[in-house]
């Protein structure tokens, strides 16, 4: 399919697609990019007031939690993985889509501030998710938890989310979902929509690949903490909501991981959004696709329950 009309438009407004040194970038310009305004906040989605927005901490990881639902009652928890390529992102940043999470899930939303890399390399990230989750079973009446615990994750968010699945798993922690999008599953970057979107299309392989030199320069490429698509048995993983973009370098591991999941007798459903880019999901305010794939991963999840 071509590119959507408002992801062509985007890319028009970013202007040429130029070669960037990234490494040459140092570490005092990823902490001055990290604290920029948030040049596309207005396109996040609106910031819902909900009855219930507080910050806490998970074992020593920072947590935001939303609730919607003005009673306190148990209900099911979401735990929720910001983007940003183990490099860049935050709560602070993802404050719209928790929100949104909690008034269309049906569930308390629990967003992670799980630590960034190059300062906290592999494994921090997946170390960080694992322990987000682990303390909402350990604590089920501190995040008033019916029980009922999924695990939601955007970019290498949805990394994290993947490995802490499988590791709930391995610990005998039953989560009720996954749903990952545009996920970071495969370090090997060798898929052929990395050939086909090398170039051009909001996140270059160049770029990807510096994200996972930041996280885990020299780590095995197959370690399944890096890349859960080579986790050796995905037998007994919870059921599968994969949202891919057509113009991602991380289209195919996305799309190969739920076929994975569903040859080993997983629940799992992909579903691509055809001309969209990475990072759509995050911006509904430019991309109406991003709207459709917010509510269809929201129904997924209440489906869940």
């Amino acid at each position: 399919m071509p590119l959507h009309p408002q992801a062509r438009d985007y890319l028009a407004s970013l202007g040429p697609d130029e070669d960037t040194d990234f490494d040459a970038i140092t570490l005092a310009e990823i902490h001055e990019r990290r604290a920029q305004p948030d040049g596309v906040a207005l396109h996040r989605g609106p910031l819902t007031k909900l009855p219930f927005v507080r910050d806490e901490v998970a074992e020593g990881v920072p947590i935001r939690i939303y609730r919607a639902d003005p009673g306190d009652g148990p209900l099911p928890v979401v735990v929720y993985f910001h983007g940003g390529g183990w490099v860049f992102g935050s709560i602070r940043r993802s404050d719209a889509f928790g929100r949104f999470l909690a008034v269309h899930s049906g569930a308390v939303v629990v967003s992670a501030d799980y630590r960034l890399a190059p300062e906290h390399p592999f494994p921090a990230a997946a170390d960080d998710a694992f322990t987000v989750v682990r303390d909402i079973f350990a604590r089920p009446a501190f995040y008033q938890s019916n029980g009922s615990v999924a695990v939601v994750g955007e970019s290498a968010g949805g990394n994290v989310a993947a490995v802490a699945a499988w590791q709930a798993r391995d610990a005998g922690l039953r989560l009720a979902h996954q749903a990952l999008v545009c996920p970071v599953l495969d370090a090997a970057m060798d898929t052929p929509s990395y050939a086909e979107c090398a170039k051009g299309y909001v996140l270059p392989a160049a770029e990807m690949a510096w994200f996972a030199r930041q996280y885990a320069d020299g780590v095995d490429r197959a370690d399944p903490r890096l890349s859960p698509l080579r986790l050796p048995d995905v037998a007994g993983l919870p059921p599968a909501t994969v949202v891919t973009a057509e113009y991602d370098v991380l289209r195919d591991e996305g799309e190969a991981y739920a076929r994975r999941l569903a040859q080993a007798g997983v629940p799992a459903e992909s579903r691509r959004y055809d001309g969209a880019l990475h990072g759509f999901f995050a911006l509904p305010g430019l991309f109406d696709q991003a709207a459709e794939a917010r509510d269809y991963v929201a129904r997924r999840l209440r489906e869940s329950w």
